[in-house]
């Protein structure tokens, strides 16, 4: 048995990319800066040394978050690792790791990059201020 899961959370690194495949499949390219904390030996002290991880949303989720992410937004990521393999026009072997995301959540407030909190209304949700009470 194998297990290809990742959760990640950080802040996105450039604007996303949006692109189009041959066949017209949407495709998202984010870049997220994952922070890891290290001893330093010589002054003894815990510093944080960030990780960047490139991410990829297939497809019409690709198209509808394109609008609502930007550079240092903060986010959550569940997805899979896949591994790529590649020759530049020079010939030369290049490959990559990334995140193909099954899941975000925002983790900052619309408008507010690098903040904690959640976005308080999904997109296209309307205001039902008082309608329904919850049950419990």
């Amino acid at each position: 048995m194998s297990i290809n899961r990742v959760v990640i959370s950080g802040n996105l690194t450039r604007d996303p990319e949006l692109r189009s495949t041959a066949s017209g499949m949407a495709v998202l390219n984010l870049g997220v800066a994952v922070n890891d904390r290290r001893k330093n030996q010589q002054t003894g002290e815990w510093e944080e040394y960030p990780n960047f991880v490139d991410c990829t949303i297939f497809g019409a989720r690709a198209e509808a978050l394109v609008q609502y992410l930007s550079k240092g937004t903060k986010v959550a990521i569940e997805g899979k690792l896949r591994y790529s393999t590649w020759e530049n026009q020079q010939g030369e072997k290049r490959s990559k790791l990334e995140v193909v995301v099954d899941d975000l959540e925002f983790m900052s407030s619309r408008g507010e990059a690098g903040g904690g909190g959640q976005v308080s209304d999904p997109p296209g949700a309307s205001d039902s201020s008082g309608d329904d009470e919850i049950p419990f």
